[in-house]
Parts: structure tokens; C-alpha cells; sequence
């Protein structure tokens, strides 16, 4: 599980976390809502152990993010937006099974999970093909199947159906749920609110580096009378 309270962050003289606070439970999904600039990926990188936080405390599974970063990267799969990373120069297999011998994989295992996931995200057609031709969305795919090779009890996406077509959004969405109901912990942003209407037990939605809203979908949809599109757009300030 997750627990973030008070998390501060600076960037020189800019206050980018203004001491947030949400917690995520086991086998939840959390769904990180704000405009561009909010403070999403700031906070999913410190979540992530890539930033230090300058105040408050974060605890994954236990493990406090500052004193234990090594064991908290052990147990986390991250996703971020924009370019995936993927070498060009390697095939889709190779991408994958590199990230799993960084994580201390055994060969055999790393093949297994390697076909378990070209199953389930269809990548069984170009597995063993050179990425540098890949479409986007293929890319990502690839991306998403490197960042849980080493199968994470807690996953981190920003944007993770960014640039697939609707079938290729569909496989990702139907792997949360999965997850969700292996009893996994999930965040991820992403702007597409009828994806987080369809995955997400709660939301916490960040506005200037504050959490200005957080809870189950279900009972702010009630408390606001709004769906979540409305809702976001009124909390931020949106017209």
C-alpha cells in the first residue's frame, strides 16, 4: 500500500508539492487527476524514488521511499509519459528481458514472463523484431511490458494508453483490472475521464501543487452531483 502525508517539493524558489496527502490501499486504484503543470509527475517520481521529497513522509508497502529506495524500486513498476525509451537497435524481447536482468531476474524466468506478456498486450507478432520501426503504440506496449517484468506489487503509470488506438487502450485498461484483482496497487494519471470513471475506486485531484479534492468516485459524484469531467473542471478552476 501507499501512504503519502505532508509531501513537499521545491524547484529553486517555486513550491511545486504544497504537502499533499492521499493513501492508496491494496488491490485499490487511484486515479491522479490535475491540469498540465499540476504537480502529477513530480509526485509519482518521488513516489518512484527518481526525486527527493523536501518535506513530509512517503511509505510504500511499508518502507519509507528516502531510507529504503533500493528495496522500494524492487517492488515498483514505472511508466511515464512521453518517449518511451526503447532502444531502436533492439528487438521488442531484448528491450524487455534487459530491464529483468537489472532486477536480478533469473534467464528462465525472464523467458517466462517475457511470453506471458506478448500474450496478453498481443505483441507475440513482433516480439522478436527491432523496435526502430515500431509504431507509437507498439512502443508503449513494449515500455509497459519492460517497467513489470520483474511483476511489482506497486504500479506507477502517467498517461499509459497515451498514443494507442482504442483496441491497444483497451488490452492496458483490462491489464489494470487484472492487477486490481491480483491485489496489486495502482496509480496512474491520465486525462481521458471516462478511463478513470471505468478503473479507478478513488480519485485525488492535484490543483497548484494541492490536493484540492480526493475520494471514492461514487460518493463525489454524489456529493457534487456531477460526473468526474465536471467535477475536475469546477475543482480547477476550468471554464
Amino acid at each position: 500500500m501507499i501512504e503519502v502525508k505532508g509531501l513537499k517539493k521545491y524547484f529553486k524558489d517555486v513550491e511545486a508539492l504544497k504537502g499533499i496527502e492521499f493513501h492508496v490501499g491494496k488491490g485499490e486504484v487511484l486515479g491522479l487527476l490535475g491540469e498540465n503543470g499540476a504537480g502529477k509527475t513530480t509526485t509519482l517520481r518521488i513516489l518512484a524514488t527518481m526525486l527527493k521529497p523536501d518535506g513530509g513522509t512517503i511509505v510504500l508497502n511499508g518502507k519509507n521511499v528516502v531510507e529504503h529506495p533500493q528495496e522500494i524500486r524492487k517492488n515498483i513498476g514505472i511508466l511515464f509519459g512521453g518517449e518511451s525509451g526503447i532502444y531502436d537497435r533492439l528487438t521488442a524481447r531484448e528491450n524487455i528481458a534487459y530491464y529483468g536482468e537489472l532486477n536480478d531476474m533469473s534467464k528462465e524466468d525472464i523467458k517466462e514472463r517475457i511470453e506471458h506478456l506478448a500474450k496478453i498486450f498481443n505483441m507475440e507478432e513482433y516480439i522478436d523484431r527491432r523496435a526502430g520501426k515500431f509504431s507509437k503504440g507498439m512502443k508503449q506496449k513494449v515500455a509497459i511490458a519492460r517497467s513489470i517484468i520483474h511483476n511489482p506489487s506497486i504500479m506507477l503509470f502517467d498517461e499509459p494508453t497515451s498514443g494507442l488506438d482504442v483496441g491497444g487502450a483497451r488490452i492496458i485498461q483490462q491489464f489494470i483490472q487484472t492487477c486490481k484483482e491480483e491485489g496489486k496497487t495502482v496509480i496512474f494519471s491520465s486525462h481521458t475521464m471516462s478511463e478513470v470513471e471505468k478503473l479507478c475506486d478513488r480519485v485525488a485531484i492535484i490543483h497548484k501543487g494541492t490536493i484540492v479534492e480526493s475520494g471514492y468516485i461514487d460518493d463525489l459524484k454524489q456529493k457534487y452531483e456531477k460526473d468526474v469531467e465536471d467535477l475536475f473542471l469546477e475543482l480547477v478552476g476550468e471554464k
